[in-house]
């Protein structure tokens, strides 16, 4: 398998916040005017992402989500559009509330080892996210927990590196992490006139994409799909 690994050394600025369908109505209007479409949009500008996010038995993902450390790493498999053509392991981490994210590409077969807890296999892999992944699953116990499905409309702004995203439709499969499952049984938990607005950038914040957010509370409080995904447990 050819060794893919990405980084971001300087990290981004993350803004997450949950907004009515009116208002991402009235945003996404005039985002389209100074923004391009993501190129990899279907033709209504929309695509579907799964991840499979890890925890362990004591929820310590989700813990430290909810008590706000400024310090922590995620870990997921994501695809899209339930495909296996690509699968990437990620990690997103927040240092000082700064956000990193780091990623791979691994096959279904590994996946799969993963969620069955064969590991021995990550201890001396080639790819330096899948040795960090093997000390959370060996040390932390870290293991697949949950299945999160959304749709996703994003916009790109060249300048400040800007990314504006707009997910909604989101479902959790509880604690099913088949995640190739085309039938996977999911449950939607995200309230329907409700859309998750994502706003990330590099140094700075454009003046044009500022204005354009004025019409819409942004403040940057952090609404996490892996948080909604557990509301059942």
């Amino acid at each position: 398998m050819p060794i893919v690994t990405s980084f971001n050394p300087n990290g981004r600025q993350e803004i997450k916040q949950a907004i009515s369908y009116p208002d991402y109505a009235l945003l996404k209007a005039k985002l389209q005017h100074v923004m391009q479409l993501d190129q990899h949009a279907g033709k209504d500008g929309k695509y579907l992402i799964r991840s499979t996010y890890f925890d362990n038995l004591a929820n310590k993902v989700l813990n430290e989500k909810k008590e706000g450390y400024i310090n922590r790493d995620k870990y997921r498999v994501r695809i899209y559009g339930k495909s296996s053509a690509i699968i990437n392991l990620e990690r997103k981490s927040k240092r000082n509330n700064v956000t990193f994210k780091s990623k791979c590409k691994i096959s279904q077969a590994e996946y799969e080892q993963m969620r069955v807890g064969d590991i021995s296999w990550m201890e001396n892999d080639d790819r330096a996210l899948i040795r960090d992944l093997y000390q959370e699953m060996n040390y932390s116990q870290l293991r697949p927990t949950t299945v999160v499905d959304y749709e996703r409309e994003a916009y790109i702004y060249p300048f400040g590196n800007v990314r504006v995203t707009f997910d909604s439709k989101v479902q959790s499969s509880l604690r099913n992490t088949d995640m190739f499952n085309q039938n996977l049984p999911m449950v939607d938990v995200l309230e329907p006139n409700l859309v998750i607005l994502e706003v990330k950038y590099d140094e700075y914040l454009p003046d044009i994409i500022k204005y354009l957010l004025q019409s819409v509370d942004t403040r940057a409080e952090a609404y996490s799909k892996y948080q909604l995904s557990r509301m059942y447990g």
